[in-house]
């Protein structure tokens, strides 16, 4: 059995998640502290009991969804389960990706909530309220859709923004943009396409002023290589060298989430099974829609604690 361990982006959110963790372990409980002192904070306070608006807000959700992540890791550890033995790659998706590095200990906790939090805050302020949107295309090539968008982006930004598999993909950039490529696709067959209720245009240029304020920020960041290689987002395959990990982690501001191809690579290269860390079941999902033979577990509570450790086994 070769084992994927992966780490789930936003959306998963939700008040109360983690909360059974925390008290259920003290490991897991010591993970939403070192957050809390990282911030200088009580995040924990939100993640636990909310309200969902404010637990929504990126910069809030990106180190609340990366803590529930490690609680979760920190749990299956009192158990006995080992990361650096037990996986051969981890991923995440977009904000996962810095809950998967740190899981495999290229961040330490502190550094991974404070880099969210930047990272949150910079996507958040790049682009003034109203003018960028995300759209979900359902039942669409790829291809059919990159192009759909490039026609459409003619005096604005519209590019493909997550390749999420399973017949789903998320489109990104300037308004304006983004609802003719939605028109465009309608008339080309599209079964959806679904307007996000997301607060910037994420994985688009338009993001380059958070690029660049990522880079500042992972600059004065010390990384380490991961015990466990990463696929990264950008790429679809895995690295592990911490100079690339930076440079990725930059591109990925503004690039695409290939999770279809990352996953396509997971079942080409031996993986037969997933494990999810974290709140939701999103990637679990996607995963037995991409390639039916890896077995995907999901592991966000107490309860799912032991069908975690037995599909690590």
């Amino acid at each position: 059995m070769t084992l994927a361990v992966t780490f789930p982006g936003q959306g998963s959110q939700q008040a109360g998640m983690g909360k059974a963790l925390a008290e259920a372990f003290p490991e897991a409980r010591a993970i939403f502290d070192e957050v809390d002192e990282a911030l200088g904070e009580k995040l924990s306070t939100l993640i636990f009991e909310g309200p969902d608006e404010q637990l929504t807000l990126t910069a809030n959700a990106q180190p609340a969804l990366m803590a529930v992540s490690l609680a979760a890791l920190r749990a299956l550890e009192a158990r006995g389960f080992s990361l650096a033995s037990k996986a051969a790659f981890v991923a995440g998706h977009s904000l996962g990706e810095y809950s998967a590095l740190c899981a495999a200990g290229a961040f330490s906790v502190a550094d991974t909530a404070r880099l969210l939090r930047i990272r949150g805050n910079a996507m958040q302020a790049a682009v003034p309220a109203g003018e960028g949107a995300m759209a979900a295309i359902i039942g669409m090539e790829p291809d059919v859709v990159a192009a759909a968008c490039a026609e459409a982006a003619s005096g604005g930004v519209c590019q493909v923004a997550n390749d999420n598999g399973g017949g789903q993909i998320v489109i990104s950039g300037s308004k304006a943009q983004v609802d003719r490529a939605c028109e465009l696709l309608k008339e080309r067959g599209a079964k959806r396409a679904i307007p996000l209720p997301v607060s910037a245009p994420f994985h688009s240029a338009l993001m380059a002023p958070a690029a660049a304020a990522m880079a500042e920020a992972l600059e004065a960041v010390e990384v380490s290589a991961p015990c466990v290689p990463l696929i990264a987002n950008v790429l679809a395959r895995p690295i592990v060298d911490p100079v690339e990990i930076k440079a990725r982690l930059v591109e990925q501001v503004t690039g695409q989430v290939r999770w279809r191809e990352s996953v396509e690579w997971m079942a080409a290269n031996g993986v037969s099974a997933q494990l999810e860390l974290g709140s939701g079941k999103v990637l679990s999902g996607l995963v037995r829609r991409i390639a039916r033979d890896i077995t995907a577990t999901a592991c966000g509570t107490p309860g799912e604690i032991d069908a975690a450790l037995l599909a690590a086994a």
